[in-house]
């Protein structure tokens, strides 16, 4: 059976690092298109952005080709250079020994990608990408909603 393919962009923002954080994706198949973010009080920028990408795989009800699209050189060179692939054949350790930041999300995001084929692709941040930008404001928007203006 032929997967079908899909295409996520995502982001991940963080208003102190750490501090509260949000994350956004904006998800494409066909002529259908899905928004959705979420945040966390007390959180780093790159667990938002590992984040971004769980919750919009999540979002899929079967298998599919997913075109990751995001502005992160920590979750796309994760993948692209093979480090989850060696920091899971090493126990989770990096080559320093030292345990690998954000295990539990990098775990959680290497099972979604046995799920799905996931290519990732690197994009500039906030350049000139209309669905980066969206994903950036979806992300500030979740960190807003968790302080709202007196």
């Amino acid at each position: 059976m032929e997967l079908k393919h899909v295409t996520l962009y995502t982001d991940g923002a963080c208003s102190g690092n750490p501090g509260a954080g949000g994350w956004g994706c904006v998800l494409l198949f066909g002529e259908h298109r899905r928004e959705s973010f979420g945040a966390e009080a007390e959180t780093t920028n790159n667990r938002m952005e590992l984040s971004a990408v769980i919750q919009g795989l999540k979002l899929l009800k079967y298998p599919c080709h997913v075109d990751v699209y995001s502005d992160s050189s920590y979750t796309v060179n994760g993948f692209a250079l093979g480090w989850v692939y060696a920091w899971e054949k090493a126990g989770w350790r990096k080559a320093d020994k030292k345990p690998v930041l954000n295990e539990d999300l990098w775990r959680e995001l290497l099972a979604l990608t046995k799920v799905h084929e996931v290519v990732f692709h690197k994009v500039k941040g906030h350049a000139d990408n209309e669905l980066n930008n969206r994903c950036d404001e979806l992300a500030r928007k979740a960190i807003e909603s968790l302080d709202p203006p007196q």
